[in-house]
Order: structure tokens, then C-alpha cells, then sequence
């Protein structure tokens, strides 16, 4: 297959299979485009293309300057959202070696555009995993999750590292976690997102954390829709729970599992509840959660 040569990456849209891409002394040859597949899309994400490195013959992923940005809020405050490709570029030369974060190295083309080369990691997301696992929810809970907890539990770690060097991640959610194949580590990608919040700095991480362990120890979310339209599963809990119970990020989403699993353990759904409309008292940093989850998996789980 042959293509272009492209020393300038602003028109990525353009930039297709067969295309090389040369970055300095670099050459990448274009095999294709990452796809978007949240929310039952397929669609392309053009910016974000995969990759042979001519030198070594190795798969790559390139991510290119993507500058979008948009608006989300969090508790009732607008918080600005977008795309920084010189922090994902800071981060990867943070994390160069670390055994729980994607690993890349970034060149610029003759424009001055960044962009990040990335090793692809082997395995899948923790969204893919969990929706794999077969077994009934209490033998979930009591053979699989305590596992799945202690290795939540290292990664939150290393979003705490980040957070201690004054990086955020931008966009934790569940297939932002792939789960290795080699090591069975929990790893993070895609740091490319990041946000003005005046509040809490780390105030998305921290709630997206949340979000994490709300999928983990549910084995995915339990939504206002899903209680209302399966009575079989869920009984009468429709006429049981408030808007208290629900999470402050989406108002759809059950977080009070104990309305769902009564014998669910109480410091377990007490860290779960920190992310609720009800809350009274929020978690300001990672360190908290880390915290209380540790103590959660020796007292409940005797991890």
C-alpha cells in the first residue's frame, strides 16, 4: 500500500489509509482510524489513527491535535471542558515507565502540531470485562470483587501520583481502564482531556473515580430507567428510593446499593454515597477515597 507523505497533521480528516506521516526522522504509515464505541456508536474518531512504525514494524497509535472543547457541570457549576494535547504530552513523560499508565512518546510536525505515538495496550477495558463475567452478582461479590478492588485500588493510586505532580487524568470513565492481558494491571489511557474548575482542581477525576467504583461493585449501573421497567429484578424498590439515592453527576444513576442489595456492607455503600445527591460531605481528593477503600477491603473483605 502507498500514499502520501504528510509533514503537517491540521487536516486530519484528510490524513487516510496508506498515508505516511513523517515526524521528523519518524515515518508512520496509516492502517486505519480508532473508532468511538460508548453509548452503542460506532463512529471513527479521525484525529486518533492507527499506525505501523516504518523503522521497527510495530503497531502504534497516533493520536493528532484535536483542539474541541465543551461545557459539563458538576453539582450545579459549569465547568469548561477540552482537549490539551502538550498536558497528554507532559503526562506521558511523567509516566515513562509506570507500570499503570499507556506509554508513548510525542514529536511535533512541521507545523507545530503535537503528536503522541502510543504503544497499544494489550488487553480490555474494564466496561468489556465486567460485561463478561457470567457468574450470579452475590458470587460476584464475594469471589470476584474483592480482587477487582484491590487493583481499583492501585489505580486510584496512580491517578493520586498524577494529582501529587499537579496533572489530572480529564477523563476517567470505565474503558479509559483496560485491564493488561501480560500483568493483569489495571492501566490508564487517555490523558488528552482536561478542565477549568475553580472549585476542586481534580474535582472530574475525583467524581470520575466515583463513577469507576459505583460500575465495579454494581457490576454496571443500576438506572432509574432499568428499576421502573424490571420488576422482576427489582421488586417494588420504585416506590422505595429518592432523589438523595442517585448520583450528583447523573441523576439517573442508582448509587444507594443497598436499596438494591440490603446486605450489601455499610462502609462499602457508605464510600458509594460520598458520590450522591444526598451527600453531605464530598470527597476533596483522592487520598480520601483511598483511605476509606483500604480500610473497606481489611475490615469487610479481609483483603
Amino acid at each position: 500500500m502507498s500514499g502520501r507523505r504528510v509533514t503537517d497533521t491540521s487536516e486530519f480528516f484528510s490524513i487516510d489509509f496508506g498515508d505516511i506521516i513523517q515526524l521528523g526522522q519518524k515515518q508512520f504509515q496509516i492502517t486505519g482510524h480508532e473508532r468511538e464505541r460508548r453509548f452503542g456508536l460506532d463512529e471513527p474518531k479521525f484525529w486518533v489513527k492507527t499506525a505501523v512504525d516504518l523503522d521497527t514494524g510495530e503497531k502504534k497509535i497516533l493520536k493528532l491535535s484535536f483542539l474541541e472543547s465543551f461545557e459539563t457541570t458538576l453539582g450545579g457549576v459549569k465547568i469548561r471542558c477540552f482537549r490539551n494535547p502538550q498536558k497528554e504530552r507532559d503526562i506521558l513523560e511523567l509516566v515513562k515507565d509506570h507500570p499503570l499508565f499507556m506509554q508513548g512518546t510525542s514529536y511535533e510536525d512541521e507545523k507545530g502540531n503535537i503528536v503522541r505515538v502510543l504503544d497499544i495496550v494489550r488487553g480490555i477495558n474494564l466496561f468489556v470485562h465486567l460485561d463478561s463475567i457470567v457468574a450470579d452478582y452475590e458470587t460476584y461479590f464475594r469471589t470476584l470483587l474483592p480482587g477487582m478492588l484491590g487493583k481499583l485500588l492501585k489505580a486510584f493510586e496512580a491517578i493520586r501520583f498524577l494529582h501529587t505532580h499537579g496533572f489530572k487524568h480529564g477523563d476517567i470513565r470505565n474503558d479509559h481502564l483496560m485491564m493488561e492481558k501480560e500483568t493483569g494491571n489495571f492501566v490508564w489511557i487517555d490523558f488528552d482531556y482536561d478542565y477549568e474548575s475553580g472549585e476542586n482542581p481534580f474535582g472530574l477525576d475525583i467524581f470520575g473515580l466515583g463513577n469507576i467504583l459505583l460500575y465495579t461493585v454494581g457490576r454496571g449501573f443500576h438506572t432509574i430507567y432499568r428499576i421502573a421497567n424490571d420488576p422482576v429484578f427489582y421488586g417494588k424498590l420504585i416506590d422505595r428510593i429518592q432523589p438523595s439515592d442517585f448520583s450528583i453527576l447523573d441523576k439517573r444513576r442508582l448509587v444507594n446499593l443497598r436499596k438494591v442489595y440490603p446486605w450489601m456492607p455499610v462502609m462499602l455503600n457508605d464510600i458509594l454515597l460520598h458520590f450522591s445527591r444526598g451527600a453531605e460531605v464530598y470527597y476533596e481528593f483522592v487520598d480520601e477515597i483511598i483511605e476509606d477503600l483500604n480500610r473497606c477491603l481489611h475490615s469487610v473483605f479481609e483483603f
